[in-house]
């Protein structure tokens, strides 16, 4: 018990990162929101950012779509819609989890096929659900330091084709030997059911806060709210039902599911433990999809006459 307190106590100060970073001690909290709009020509900017569509893994749009030619959508209509000079970009992060070798090859053949030439450099990186977040935090910091002056931070995922037993790795004897080691490998279902027992978080609250998440992305997608940060993709598609190939464009979001209500989610069977909380419809999707964001400072920005979307704060590790 103390153990597991001593834990949460852990978690609860790593949280508390992310708010410190948005306090000063120069200043009160209520002023702050002025000094962090404050602009400076010093500012890590963005000025453009997409999305492919996400699909369900396994069944979706992109079932039949390698991780890197949904990266290599995301690049190209990247440099179209930023109108950037792709020799300008200097560095690329793509964050991702399950592409054997760490994807760095498939990723740069990537950005080079969708225009980027051999002088911009591309590595990838790995931080788990945070790595395309992880991506755009190293870019940031890289122009903040000086390393370079623009950059992309990216991330993707093909889980219809990398997801499975095969993505976690066996550890060792003398690593399987540690306990803290070996719970490495515990599954996120598991953790997350043991969260909810921690926190006293009931599969009624579970399934009323995911319904009336599927309403309010249902209504968005209908309002085309979605639609701007979206490129649609144009992909080969194999039809499982008649196992014929054929070329399509998938331009929405196809785990959005109309009619879906806490009653109905409520008749789902637990995936995780046998009287558990956490079922398919109030969980995180198998997704497949990919995202850019390009970055650079607001007085590179502003010589490019490139639009800024938003300033880069802060970031931490919890």
């Amino acid at each position: 018990m103390a153990n597991q307190t001593g834990k949460n106590s852990a978690a609860i100060e790593r949280l508390t990162q992310v708010s410190s970073h948005l306090k000063s001690s120069e200043v009160d909290l209520a002023p702050n929101r002025d000094a962090i709009l404050k602009k400076s020509p010093d500012d890590i900017v963005v000025t453009a950012c997409l999305r492919t569509p996400l699909t369900k893994g396994g069944k979706g749009g992109f079932k039949d779509t390698p991780a890197a030619d949904l990266l290599h959508g995301a690049f190209k209509a990247l440099i179209e819609r930023s109108k950037i000079d792709p020799s300008l970009v200097e560095d690329i992060a793509v964050g991702s989890v399950l592409p054997p070798g760490g994807g760095a090859t498939e990723f740069r053949a990537a950005a080079l096929a969708a225009g980027f030439p051999d002088s911009t450099s591309v590595h990838s990186l790995n931080r788990q659900c945070s790595s395309g977040l992880q991506a755009c935090v190293e870019i940031a910091n890289a122009i903040k330091t000086g390393m370079i002056e623009i950059g992309i931070g990216a991330g993707v995922e093909s889980m219809s084709s990398q997801y499975g037993p095969g993505a976690v790795s066996e550890l060792s004897e003398l690593l399987q030997s540690h306990k803290e080691a070996a719970n490495c490998k515990v599954p996120m279902g598991v953790l997350s059911e043991q969260m909810a027992k921690d926190r006293d978080i009931t599969r009624k609250d579970q399934d009323e806060f995911a319904a009336s998440s599927y309403v309010k992305a249902v209504e968005a997608q209908k309002k085309g709210l979605f639609d701007e940060e979206i490129v649609p993709i144009k992909v080969k598609w194999t039809d499982p039902k008649t196992d014929e190939t054929k070329e399509i464009t998938v331009s929405k979001d196809d785990g959005v599911r109309e009619g879906v209500t806490a009653e109905s989610l409520g008749k789902i069977r637990p995936a995780f433990a046998k009287n558990g909380s956490i079922h398919g419809g109030n969980a995180s999707q198998i997704s497949d999809g990919a995202a850019a964001v390009l970055l650079m400072k607001r007085s590179t920005a502003e010589k490019l006459g490139q639009q800024i979307l938003g300033k880069y704060v802060a970031a931490s590790i919890v």
